[in-house]
């Protein structure tokens, strides 16, 4: 029988492998694409990101996080969920189908009427994984979903490739979508095991939803926040200034999600199972909350260093512009993890109502920030939008307080030490590095450089969290010869 530190770090490190496995593949499948298609292809795909991101809010209901609370989950729970999604993805696709027309012409443009059909009908396939998504999450079978995730991303990848070089433009960037969420479902079926009964009985979902109904409005809040800004761009900038902050926004998302990704397997499950326990949760909190930090500011903040390099090598000059939007999103990007740890903790003790109102606060901060700003500009928006986002880990941090007693010197502790470091030793290599004119060059010495000197910093800085992933890994890797 493993103990709660094994499964974690195992979770941590199948986690980690994945997540990295998947990023490289969109980095992949992103500069093949980038380079063949226009700021305009991903523009008017952008356009729609806030009717599929709403709609799977609503399919998803909060019924995975709700399962993983319950104590005692049943065929039952788990059948009723299945479809419970499967009778709401019927009802918004026909809800979007009809109204496309609408969604054209609030954007002026007559060609999202088709393409939002067709990108729709996503909703239709992912309804099918929610429940079996739902069993794989709670019994932290996090190897199947890693395998789920880059079985999908592959396949789904070679198809978007194939039609946007045999001139399909933003339709093979939607089909990608499609492919993905039907590979997910056929996969998240066949690794989980269950399988669902056609014995309709939907009860057991009204003892969830209380929990899982205010995931939904936190959810639905968040989806609509995120993509508010390709909202406001596509209503009042041409598509292929959508199409840059799509592309900068997608670069930076890639980047933070590389931690939310390894967090999310793990952090529900594990503080949930020590719910009972305040004191043990809260070190274990603690030892999450290191952990993030100590890979979140490094891979941000040099993400930000580079972007200009690493926008133009990658996907040509033509995206320069979002190159400038992705280093400001990166200052975001860095907290995004830490914010996402706090707020775990919060739904992992029961209280999705904490976890709601403080979303649904942070959404509108942020939408007033962002909507007083249209007159300046994008790059004034985006600004605002990363400076709330930075500021509100003060919110997360007061709410985690009241729940584990966790002190602020005691968070400082766990989190400014890599914080300074990763800011010091980026500045640093930013200042030394200005001369370099040789962009290949510049990306290479500026990574390494920061790299090598954060890491021999946390030797000799005795960091435990750095000797102890060193350690872990060792011995996996000498387990495997």
């Amino acid at each position: 029988m493993e103990t709660l530190k094994e499964k974690t770090a195992k979770g941590l490190l199948w986690g980690g492998m994945s997540t990295g496995l998947q990023q490289v593949l969109s980095l992949v499948f992103g500069i093949i694409l980038a380079r063949k298609l226009s700021q305009a292809d991903y523009g008017l795909v952008g356009m729609l990101a806030i009717f599929s991101a709403i709609a799977a809010c609503m399919q998803e209901g909060g019924f995975i996080a709700a399962l993983n609370r319950k104590k005692n989950v049943t065929q039952r729970d788990y059948n009723a969920v299945f479809w419970t999604s499967i009778l709401v993805s019927i009802f918004f696709y026909l809800l979007f189908f009809f109204t496309a027309p609408l969604i054209a012409d609030f954007y002026g443009e007559p060609r999202l009427t088709s393409l939002a059909r067709y990108s729709f009908l996503s909703f239709l396939f992912v309804s099918f994984s929610i429940a079996p998504r739902a069993y794989i999450f709670k019994n932290m079978m996090v190897r199947q979903s890693s395998i789920i995730a880059l079985v999908s991303m592959a396949l789904s990848g070679v198809v978007g490739i194939v039609m946007a070089y045999q001139g399909f433009a933003y339709w093979g960037l939607a089909t990608q979508n499609i492919v993905f969420t039907l590979s997910v479902s056929v996969l998240n079926y066949w690794f989980s095991g269950w399988r669902p009964s056609f014995h309709i009985d939907l009860r057991p979902v009204k003892e969830i939803i209380g929990f899982s109904s205010r995931l939904i409005v936190t959810n639905i809040v968040t989806a609509a926040n995120t993509n508010f800004l390709s909202v406001l761009l596509g209503k009042f900038y041409t598509a292929p200034e959508v199409g840059d902050f799509t592309q900068a926004s997608k670069w930076n998302t890639m980047g933070h999600s590389l931690i939310t990704n390894m967090l999310y397997s793990i952090a529900q499950p594990v503080l949930t199972t020590t719910d009972d326990d305040r004191q043990r949760q809260k070190q274990v909190f603690r030892k999450l909350l290191r952990f993030t930090a100590f890979v979140s500011f490094p891979l941000m903040l040099t993400l930000a260093l580079v972007s200009e390099e690493f926008i133009v090598i990658l996907i040509t000059e033509k995206w320069l512009a979002s190159a400038h939007i992705l280093r400001v999103l990166c200052l975001a990007g860095a907290v995004m993890p830490v914010s996402y740890l706090f707020s775990n903790l919060l739904i992992s003790r029961g209280h999705s109502s904490t976890y709601m109102w403080c979303t649904i606060a942070l959404c509108v901060m942020q939408l007033l920030g962002v909507g007083l700003c249209v007159p300046y500009g994008i790059g004034r928006m985006v600004m605002v939008f990363a400076a709330v986002n930075i500021l509100w880990v003060a919110v997360w941090f007061y709410f985690s307080h009241r729940e584990i007693n966790l002190k602020l010197t005691e968070a400082l502790s766990d989190v400014a030490p890599y914080v300074l470091l990763s800011a010091g030793i980026v500045c640093a290599t930013g200042m030394l590095t200005e001369g370099i004119t040789n962009l290949y060059l510049s990306l290479a010495v500026k990574v390494l450089t920061v790299a090598v000197v954060y890491c021999a910093a946390l030797w000799l800085l005795r960091s435990t969290i750095f000797r102890e992933a060193i350690v872990f890994i060792t011995q996996k890797v000498k387990n495997k010869k």
